[in-house]
């Protein structure tokens, strides 16, 4: 078996609450299905907002469902400094402390005191793939990414084992434009 894994990049995105869904596209909204992710269970929806920072705002961006307990935006860096927002570099659901906006969508908007981060560069891992590669849930490794004319090096990738999970690297558009990443590209976790 392979010990590399698919890298993929993540775009800006949010996740919603159930009420937040509802103020935003109307009473009893649910989300429209566009295209499954590769996350089990997870999936990218039909409904776009637009995220409005002090400076400016994002318009189209993708919800992504399910819906969650937390309304949680993830931007690269680029971009909540283009809109004027303080975002920390966290791991999705570490949202205490983190960047406020205000999201619109057709039929309202909410104001979110915290909740927009940067996505730690992290790596999903079964049980069984986690023991294969010598990692445990919160370990954080070094991965190497093999592309053509501009390889590198990340660190301070967090590896985050569930049942739950399929194997893959997540970085942001800013990471991935860093790299040249190709659609197919693989990662694999080495020792300094």
């Amino acid at each position: 078996m392979s010990k590399k894994f698919i890298v993929e990049t993540s775009a800006r995105h949010i996740h919603v609450t159930q009420e937040h869904l509802e103020i935003l596209f109307g009473k009893g909204h649910e989300l429209t299905k566009k295209k499954d992710l590769s996350q089990p269970g997870q999936f990218a929806c039909e409904e776009r907002v637009t995220i409005v920072g002090p400076k400016k705002e994002l318009a189209g961006v993708s919800i992504l469902g399910p819906v969650r307990p937390a309304t949680q935006v993830e931007l690269s860096a680029t971009d909540a400094r283009s809109i004027g927002i303080a975002a920390p570099i966290r791991e999705s659901g570490d949202v205490a402390g983190s960047g406020a906006c205000k999201v619109v969508g057709p039929c309202g908007e909410v104001e979110i005191s915290e909740g927009v981060i940067v996505a730690k560069r992290h790596i999903h891992l079964t049980p069984a793939d986690a023991e294969e590669l010598g990692v445990q849930d919160k370990d954080v490794v070094w991965v190497k990414l093999d592309t053509d004319g501009r390889k590198a090096i990340f660190g301070d990738v967090v590896c985050r084992v569930s049942e739950k999970f399929a194997r893959a690297m997540h970085i942001d558009t800013d990471e991935s434009n860093a790299v040249s990443a190709p659609r197919d590209l693989e990662g694999e976790i080495i020792k300094l």
